[in-house]
């Protein structure tokens, strides 16, 4: 990828998306921010992109549940910059699924956000990827690898990512190289979390503190501009966290 790099993030007006989006404008990318319900935040970061250095980003609304969505997110994309570079799944859906209590309708909108809408995505935007020697890399979830308790549904959504990491490597290769970034403590959910919980948590993880965004961001960054033989692989970014699972 060279510096006029065009890089489509999902989810990416926001916490973790945002700072990814940060920092590979910072390393000379042209930003395609997707959102959802987040337009203010969308419009606010594309702004500050653009005053950095002019026509460097531009927002993208759209519900990846939405059969339609996908293909109509990467031509989108592809009209208004002309080419794809990269493309970072980062959207999500995170929220519990107790057994007794888990409806279909939270299986289906969890896989949808979490491994149906980053499979779609990545199929429409492959013939750009392939023209472009490009890339894809996954936001999964330390979690694909060890279950969280009470959340089984969102649990087996990122793992299934994690194989569609896998798969996609094998299939897109050697055009496309797929690859994904596992968090681990880095932002606690929107509702938050208790003052116990996370001093439970820190304490069960070897690097004994949260991790920063910027961390997350700068793996993203690597495996999209300088993994040059990297395809197929999950970057733990967890503090050594999935260690003591």
């Amino acid at each position: 990828m060279n510096q006029q790099s065009v890089v489509l993030v999902t989810g990416g007006a926001r916490r973790v998306g945002a700072a990814i989006a940060r920092h590979l404008h910072a390393a000379g990318c042209t930003l395609a921010i997707h959102y959802h319900r987040s337009a203010d935040d969308a419009e606010a970061l594309s702004a500050e992109f653009n005053g950095v250095r002019a026509d460097s980003a531009a927002t993208f609304a759209g519900a990846l549940e939405d059969d339609a969505t996908p293909e109509a997110l990467i031509g989108a994309v592809l009209s208004r910059f002309g080419r794809l570079d990269g493309l970072v799944n980062n959207a999500s859906a995170f929220y519990p699924t107790p057994i007794g209590q888990t409806t279909p309708a939270h299986w289906d909108d969890l896989f949808a956000a979490n491994a149906r809408g980053p499979f779609f995505l990545a199929q429409a935007a492959t013939p750009a990827l392939r023209e472009a020697r490009g890339a894809i890399v996954n936001i999964v979830d330390i979690y694909a690898e060890r279950p969280l308790g009470g959340h089984a549904v969102y649990s087996m959504a990122k793992a299934a990512l994690v194989m569609l990491t896998q798969a996609l490597a094998k299939d897109l290769a050697p055009d496309v190289r797929v690859n994904a970034v596992a968090p681990g403590a880095i932002l606690w959910p929107m509702s938050g979390k208790p003052d116990e919980a996370v001093d439970a948590l820190l304490a069960k993880t070897p690097m004994a503190r949260k991790g920063d965004p910027r961390d997350v961001a700068e793996a993203v960054r690597w495996l999209l501009k300088d993994a040059h033989y990297t395809t197929g692989q999950v970057i733990r970014v967890d503090g050594g966290r999935v260690l003591t699972i």
